[in-house]
């Protein structure tokens, strides 16, 4: 099988069981997303060379910081609000036994490993839990966050390749970090996603965030994503060439690791519910 099919049918899959566990059942999308969260963590603890307790524990942090964001709206009538209290205390015991742990494990560099492994709680575990707000918001936000990146990635990468055939080519946004990624690219990828918004709202993707005014929010909403998305990407692109990898796993065929294949949404997701927060105050 050739490189590319690979590409091809693993991408499908990818965006089918994406799309497929948020618009089936509350329960197919925690269980897939607490998953994954688990496995970007493990993921990047693999990269660090943190220890086994450390992946470990914080796998299980994870888990827990995505189920107190679930459970309490996935499961509201058996447990109502006494699970967020539950998850936060078992969180915290959680942290800190990872935290502690250091004193035992006699690592060269603690330190590091302190940080390293709260990295992993902020910049990975705490994103996918914020999916939850956008999830049990209007399950459609969150979906519009993933078409959203899909079409700006395609946009970026269509217009970058046209405008490198130039003459004089076109401007690297940050060589260093990633050298095919251009200005040019970046406006294209967010002229596409603004049309995408635009599209989502007069089908009524938006209508939650502002019943009015819903156009207006989705094309804030597809910027807000476009641009995160984007930073993201390049922040996952610095932390790999910083350890010097080239991919951050083997989780799809053909298109690297968790981390790469959900690098946009640790950026686009936090975004996109401090937009839903600033809506709600207008």
């Amino acid at each position: 099988m050739s490189n590319l099919v690979q590409r091809t049918l693993s991408g499908a899959l990818y965006v089918g069981v994406v799309v497929a566990s948020i618009l089936v059942h509350p329960m197919f999308y925690g269980a897939l997303f607490a998953i994954i969260s688990m496995l970007a963590v493990r993921e990047f603890h693999h990269l660090m060379g943190s220890s086994r307790l450390a992946t470990a524990l914080g796998m299980i942090a994870a888990a827990l910081l995505f189920a107190t964001a679930w459970i309490p709206n996935g499961l509201a009538e058996f447990c109502y609000g006494g699970w967020m209290i539950i998850g936060g205390i078992l969180y915290g015991i959680v942290v800190m036994a990872a935290l502690l742990a250091e004193l035992w494990l006699k690592a060269e560099n603690p330190v590091q490993n302190w940080g390293n492994w709260l990295q992993s709680q902020i910049m990975i575990a705490l994103p996918f839990a914020l999916m939850n707000v956008l999830y049990f918001f209007d399950a459609y936000l969150l979906l519009a966050v993933f078409v959203l990146i899909w079409v700006n990635d395609t946009g970026a990468y269509c217009v970058g390749c046209l405008t490198a055939k130039l003459p004089k080519g076109n401007h690297k946004m940050f060589p260093r970090v990633s050298p095919k990624k251009s200005w040019e690219g970046l406006i294209g990828g967010i002229v596409f996603a603004l049309a995408a918004g635009a599209l989502l709202a007069h089908f009524g993707w938006f209508h939650s965030l502002s019943s009015h005014h819903a156009f207006a929010a989705g094309v804030c909403f597809a910027l807000m994503v476009a641009v995160f998305g984007t930073f993201g990407d390049l922040m996952e692109s610095l932390f790999k060439r910083t350890i010097g990898v080239k991919d951050s796993g083997y989780f799809l065929p053909g298109h690297g690791g968790v981390l790469d294949r959900f690098d946009s949404v640790l950026l686009a997701v936090p975004a996109s519910v401090l937009l839903i927060a600033c809506l709600a105050l207008f």
